[in-house]
């Protein structure tokens, strides 16, 4: 038996992966994969919650975030790559979890009201509203200790570890009460400057994109819009260029004096933009050369899910019959 710490975490499956997630999140599981068992979560139930209409966008977003996945370096060896339907225990634990859920809770919860805003009355169901509770389900179905996120996710970890101390002190202890790990970058703006890189908002750079992509992307970034001129003193802290060069441009000597030409107006956006570009495609290179080899390879691909799955199952129905045991549902009244 294992005596390594666990991890879960995931994404849902609604589309390819952005530089967003890589420095929110991708990064710090990368540095974690050797030091604890992890489980990373394709959450396909919970894109249905929004994305009931778009069945196959969602089946081919699986195999999108997988590729995504074994591109910049997870390996399915030594982490378990899960596909969230296949493992109907996150939908029993999901259910049972409700029971103990206080519904202000989630109506408080800032990523559902958030979300809610955006949709019609008639469009918010109740799988739409249950998806935080189905969140904390798949946090402790495999009792994970740790579990990497975004800044926007912490008071969703926070709920969890509430409902996990509700059941413990219900039902006896069973959930270790897990602790939130956020990434170098807790947000990374989108390139429009909008405070969240989001694939609604079209406002994304992709892991997968191309050189073309991605320099074209990058040259239309905002950047300081009190600066008309490429002479004009320029403000460093809360320009979305200079916030890309932070996080994924490792010449530091070339950012630094980038950063003091543009605050006293010796350099212009478009010599910032284009060294940008530069870095971010030397960033995604390597990871577009392992993205094509998985393509070809896509074998290797399906393999990784369904022993990752298989794996994370096994682990599953153990917590579940602990689950059953403690709330005295396992066994026939009579």
């Amino acid at each position: 038996m294992t005596t390594r710490k666990r991890i879960l975490t995931g994404v849902r499956p609604t589309g390819p992966l952005h530089l967003g997630h890589y420095v929110g999140a991708l990064e710090n599981w990368l540095r974690l994969q050797n030091d604890y068992e992890c489980f990373f979560l394709i959450a396909d139930y919970q894109a249905l919650s929004d994305h009931i209409e778009e069945i196959d966008r969602i089946r081919q977003s699986v195999i999108e975030v997988t590729l995504d996945w074994l591109a910049i370096g997870l390996d399915p060896q030594k982490n378990a790559f899960v596909i969230q339907s296949y493992v109907p225990e996150h939908a029993e634990l999901t259910m049972l979890l409700s029971f103990i859920t206080p519904l202000g809770r989630l109506q408080r919860n800032p990523t559902l009201k958030s979300e809610m805003e955006k949709l019609r009355e008639t469009d918010l169901t109740v799988g739409f509203f249950n998806y935080p509770v189905s969140q904390i389900a798949d946090i402790l179905l495999p009792k994970a200790h740790l579990v990497p996120v975004g800044e926007d996710q912490l008071p969703h970890i926070e709920m969890t570890r509430d409902i996990a101390g509700k059941f413990n002190r219900t039902y006896g202890n069973v959930f270790p009460e897990p602790q939130a790990m956020v990434g170098r970058v807790g947000r990374l703006v989108g390139t429009d400057g909008q405070a969240k890189m989001s694939k609604s908002l079209g406002n994304c750079i992709y892991l997968g994109d191309d050189e073309a992509s991605v320099t074209k992307r990058v040259m239309s970034m905002y950047t300081d819009p009190t600066r008309l001129r490429a002479t004009d003193p320029g403000h460093v802290e809360g320009n979305p260029v200079f916030m890309y060069h932070d996080a994924f441009n490792k010449n530091l000597d070339e950012v630094k004096d980038l950063k003091e030409r543009y605050v006293v107006g010796r350099v212009g956006d478009v010599e910032v933009k284009k060294k940008l570009a530069k870095a971010l495609n030397d960033f995604l290179g390597p990871i577009h050369e392992r993205r094509e080899h998985y393509k070809k390879h896509m074998d290797d691909v399906h393999a990784a899910l369904l022993d990752g799955t298989r794996r994370a199952k096994k682990v599953a129905e153990q917590t579940m019959q602990e689950v059953r045991d403690a709330m005295r549902i396992s066994k026939s009244p009579a």
